[in-house]
C-alpha cells in the first residue's frame, strides 16, 4: 500500500479515509493504555466524524469506489 500512497493523488477522499483510518486505529490503541485521556477521545470522535462524512460522499458519488475502498480498509458499512 505504501507504493500506492505515492502514485495515489493525497487530496483523494480515497487516501483521506485512509489517512483518518490510520490515525484512528493509532489513537484507539492508545486510549486502550490510557483510558481516562478524555482529549484524545474527542480527537477520535472527531476523526470518526470526518471519516463517516467523507465516506457518506464518496458512497453517494461512486458507490463502486466507496465499496472496493471499505473493503480493503476493513470497515464496517454504516447502514
Amino acid at each position: 500500500m505504501v507504493k500506492e500512497e505515492k502514485q495515489e493523488n493525497r487530496g483523494s477522499v480515497e487516501f483521506q479515509v485512509f489517512s483518518f483510518t490510520n490515525k484512528i486505529r493509532r489513537l484507539a490503541s492508545h486510549l486502550e493504555l490510557h483510558k481516562k485521556d478524555f482529549s484524545s477521545e474527542r480527537g477520535l470522535r472527531r476523526l470518526l466524524g470526518k471519516r463517516q462524512r467523507l465516506l457518506a460522499y464518496l458512497a453517494k458519488k461512486n458507490r463502486v469506489r466507496y465499496k472496493k475502498l471499505i473493503s480493503q480498509l476493513d470497515i464496517r458499512e454504516k447502514i
